[in-house]
């Protein structure tokens, strides 16, 4: 029995690894804590997926287990404690707990002398100071820009503080100073022994105060590049498994921004496996089966020979959607084109400034950027998205 730890469905789990586990011929039980928000179809146990012994007992509780695995940010510190416990592959615990606290990943590569980025931690409550701006400020645990702000000076920090407490009264806050730079992403497969490239993204983000996702193309980090990240992510202890970090290039050096122990979301994933042409999700699955990386036969980035871009349609503002185009592929000047959407017709939902405003994600694989992004274009202006406030 394979059991994944989840929260709410993502398309990760629902597209990605539950069919991955269908075609490798293993049966999976979802552990979650919100077993009413699943489908049926898939087969659920209640379990507080946060707490490690929570989850332990509950995999010891069932079937015997080959594999125990989670896709979710919240989740991977408790999923690797788990893992180590019941004496199966996983994540190395503090590795997982170091990557989703900002404050202790700055303070990790600071150590190692990697890098220095002025930051400072906040806990609930406390004073909202720093001393170099511009800064960002954002949630220390936090995930998907959610409540991610840039601000300008100390009364634009205050503001934003109060603001995000009143939502997140008793999380720590870190605020650190401003990176700029094209963000980038970088992302990595791997066994408790060797790590692998996947691949990476040139971001191009929304206006500021928030940074929101608008387009992603492919765009692999250049060998030095890869070499000084792979030196920050040993710092943080990443190895085992996907990861996806966001970072700038400044003066020649990757900057991180932050570390997420887990597969590039959004749909990102499903592009890259088909990008890539490789059963990604199955491959993520071997791994914590006990599969070594040099099994799996991952291409090199630079090899690939193909282009890539994603856009996010965002809402512009709250209210309900009433109209959107369904699943959609198509063929068009030798470029695959698809668009999912991301929120369902006759759902509500107020503007956040985050990916949480994702009504749909399209992208174009073909065999050059140029190409593709013109046949990306064509295929946007012939889909419409209607909300009503």
């Amino acid at each position: 029995m394979l059991y994944l730890t989840a929260l709410n469905p993502t398309d990760a789990v629902l597209d990605g690894l539950l069919p991955a586990a269908g075609s490798l011929g293993v049966p999976v039980t979802v552990l979650t804590d919100r077993p009413d928000d699943w489908p049926a179809a898939v087969p659920t146990r209640h379990c507080p997926v946060r707490q490690p012994d929570a989850v332990t007992e509950a995999v010891r509780a069932g079937p015997t287990a080959a594999g125990l695995l989670s896709n979710s940010d919240h989740l991977q510190a408790a999923t690797a404690q788990a893992a180590r416990r019941l004496g199966l592959p996983g994540k190395d615990p503090e590795s997982a707990r170091r990557c989703k606290d900002k404050a202790a990943t700055r303070r990790a590569i600071a150590a190692a002398g990697l890098d220095h980025v002025r930051a400072h931690l906040l806990e609930p409550g406390a004073p909202a100071t720093f001393d170099a701006f511009p800064a960002v400020v954002k949630p220390r645990d936090g995930v998907a820009s959610e409540d991610a702000y840039l601000v300008t000076d100390a009364g634009d920090l205050a503001r934003r503080v109060t603001e995000i407490r009143r939502r997140r009264p008793d999380e720590p806050l870190v605020v650190e100073e401003y990176l700029p730079g094209d963000v980038q992403t970088h992302d990595t497969l791997g066994d408790a022994h060797t790590r692998r490239v996947l691949g990476g993204w040139r971001t191009t983000l929304g206006a500021p105060p928030t940074f929101t996702e608008q387009c992603l193309e492919w765009a692999p980090a250049t060998p030095a590049v890869t070499a000084a990240l792979h030196a920050q992510l040993d710092a943080l202890g990443v190895r085992f498994g996907a990861c996806h970090t966001e970072f700038v290039v400044q003066d020649g050096r990757p900057r991180l921004i932050e570390v997420n122990d887990r597969l590039i979301g959004d749909r990102m994933d499903l592009v890259l496996a088909e990008l890539l042409g490789v059963p990604l999700f199955e491959y993520v699955i071997r791994l914590h089966l006990g599969e070594s990386v040099a099994d799996l036969g991952l291409p090199e980035p630079a090899t690939v020979g193909r282009a890539a871009r994603v856009e996010y349609v965002c809402a512009e503002h709250g209210g309900t959607l009433v109209a959107a185009p369904g699943p959609v592929d198509a063929l068009r000047d030798g470029v695959r084109l698809g668009c999912r959407p991301l929120r369902a017709v006759g759902s509500t939902a107020e503007w956040t400034g985050t990916n949480r405003d994702y009504l749909a994600v399209l992208h174009g694989i073909g065999p050059d950027p140029t190409g593709v992004r013109r046949a990306l274009a064509g295929f946007r202006a012939d889909l419409d998205w209607v909300i009503t406030t």
